[in-house]
């Protein structure tokens, strides 16, 4: 079966919901790294089990035929489905993790845990996907339609990290101090309530969109320049950008090039996924 996935972003939850997707097939390698995106992401599980490591591999691993959600992280996450990828996922904008599951961020950092003992939602929800011969745009609907019935709000807490993470977002290397009186705040009370609010530092976000923003400029089939993307993003050397890539993926620039070269064609560009053969 070819691998298919279909994703999307609800316009009407657009300031908590990054992405829902459905996933369904086989991929052609054992495991894979999939690098943070300062999201936290619920998967509900309708095939095979699938086990996460989180930590790069280092944290305990779950196995779990029927969802899980990952916390706020800053290192890669490790994916091996135990067969047939079949399942569909929310991914939450830095700030939607609170509204939308009603979890604190903090508790579940760096974490993987068993969706249905977090979210009283999911159960109902992967019940009625798994009753539905349906399209992969019908699950969606559904999906988009149980994270709407939450009535996610935002406070002023969510208010205020909103604006800081789009301000983060427009300039990763800008400094934090700055960002804070800007908004009327102090640093230590910014860092308190991001950390509340999101799962992590403001600063441990910023490098994250940074090199999400890297990632998504890398042409893995060309010629890279990392002493220019080091430069153009704000890295004082390339030593500093190779320091934070690792962290970010779990590889080398040079490591992560190959294992995309290696498995994804030109056009199934997945930017943050270092397959494993």
């Amino acid at each position: 079966m070819e691998f298919q996935f279909v994703s999307r972003r609800p316009a009407a939850l657009e300031r908590f919901v990054e992405s829902v997707w459905y996933a369904r097939g086989r991929i052609d390698y054992t495991s894979e790294r999939i690098a943070p995106t300062g999201s936290t992401v619920a998967v509900v599980v309708l095939g095979d089990p699938i086990r996460e490591w989180p930590a790069d591999g280092a944290g305990d691993p779950l196995t779990t035929s029927t969802g899980f959600l990952i916390g706020p992280h800053d290192r890669p996450v490790v994916n091996e489905p135990l067969g047939e990828t079949h399942c569909v996922g929310v991914v939450t904008t830095p700030v939607g993790c609170g509204p939308l599951f009603g979890l604190s961020p903090p508790a579940l950092r760096g974490r993987v845990v068993e969706l249905l003992d977090v979210w009283p939602a999911a159960a109902g929800l992967r019940r009625s996907l798994l009753a539905r011969n349906a399209s992969p745009d019908e699950l969606l609907d559904l999906v988009t339609a149980t994270l709407a019935a939450q009535e996610p709000r935002a406070t002023a807490a969510v208010d205020r990290c909103e604006r800081a993470v789009a301000a983060l977002e427009a300039d990763p290397a800008r400094g934090i101090g700055a960002l804070a009186a800007e908004l009327g705040i102090s640093h230590g009370h910014l860092d308190k309530e991001f950390l509340d609010v999101v799962g992590l530092s403001p600063r441990a976000l910023a490098r994250i969109l940074r090199l999400r923003v890297l990632l998504a400029r890398l042409d893995v089939y060309g010629a890279v320049d990392w002493a220019e993307l080091a430069a153009d993003l704000g890295w004082f050397d390339q030593s500093h950008l190779i320091r934070d890539f690792r962290r970010h993926t779990g590889v080398t620039p040079s490591e992560y090039v190959a294992a995309q070269r290696g498995s994804f064609a030109p056009d199934q560009a997945a930017p943050g996924f270092v397959p494993k053969r």
